[in-house]
């Protein structure tokens, strides 16, 4: 069985996702994630420096070490990390100080301005993955709607292009909502390349414009069943996966405190799919693309 194999059912765990707290640090993420009822947290080891960010460094000595004390003080886990950026200027090494955290999956988008980067992205992507492979991390290749990759498509053109064995696809339920994927599109993911999902949920609306877009989901995400977003379909379409709660919400946030908005978060979530189940049938590394598509379409 592979190194990154995908889950049981009854393993998938509940994260706590930075963002949704972006203003605490990694040492308050882990204490509150704790006392909320989640498995593990998100943490945003590598800063990007959006609006009310933490502004502490992460990988200070000092904040390292009390985050690991944090981990083991609680027993949370940690799930992946954020977030490497691919511009048109990264030097993949410097995503390693954060590697050595404990992670199991890295979160990487791209956000390069050209249309015509490809053979880039790639090369980018590929490096990282190879430097993430002796820590253990698969390299989760996101896809906001608003970024240089915008589709699941283009997502999954980069990753199968690198041909890494951690190499892996981040579904985040808004994006797939705000890009228009067909959740059947989903089924032509190999099981392989999927290992976790970000959730939240939102209002049938799309924005038309960027700004729109960049609001709604850095500050205005609803709790799972409290929008538009077909958790179940999406859930019977992917294996068993891990979840991390990524929603971020102001107005939540400013009425509720980061505590009651975190134990919300995760409260609607199991309410809303805790009982959902993966309805496709896992496949081998070693099936071609092709069969394997066909046998996980007619499965479900």
């Amino acid at each position: 069985m592979s190194k990154f194999a995908t889950l049981s059912s009854e393993e998938s765990i509940f994260s706590l996702s930075h963002l949704t707290l972006i203003g605490a640090t990694p040492v308050e993420l882990v204490y509150i994630a704790a006392r909320a009822g989640y498995d593990a947290v998100s943490p945003r080891f590598i800063p990007i420096r959006v609006p009310d960010e933490f502004l502490e460094s992460p990988l200070d000595k000092a904040q390292v070490q009390a985050f690991k004390t944090a981990l083991a003080t609680t027993g949370i886990q940690v799930l992946d990390i954020e977030l490497a950026r691919i511009t048109e200027d990264v030097d993949p090494c410097s995503f390693e100080p954060a590697l050595e955290i404990g992670a199991k999956h890295m979160i990487m988008s791209a956000w390069t301005n050209s249309r015509d980067d490809r053979d880039y992205l790639i090369d980018v992507y590929s490096q990282t993955c190879d430097l993430a492979m002796p820590y253990g991390l698969t390299v989760e290749l996101e896809f906001p709607s608003f970024s240089r990759l915008r589709t699941l498509d283009e997502a999954l053109d980069i990753v199968r292009a690198s041909d890494r064995p951690n190499g892996g696809i981040l579904v985040d339920t808004l994006y797939l909502h705000l890009s228009r994927v067909d959740l059947g599109e989903l089924l032509h993911v190999p099981s392989e390349l999927l290992h976790m999902i970000h959730i939240s949920d939102c209002l049938p609306g799309i924005a038309d414009t960027q700004v729109g877009m960049i609001q709604l989901a850095r500050d205005a995400r609803l709790y799972p069943g409290e929008g538009w977003i077909d958790f179940n379909g999406i859930i019977e379409r992917m294996p068993p996966v891990n979840y991390s709660i990524e929603l971020p919400n102001r107005t939540r946030l400013a009425e509720l405190g980061y505590e009651e908005h975190a134990r919300r978060c995760l409260v609607h979530a199991k309410n809303s799919f805790g009982k959902s189940r993966s309805k496709r049938r896992l496949q081998t590394s070693t099936m071609s693309k092709s069969k394997e598509e066909k046998n996980e379409q007619a499965t479900y």
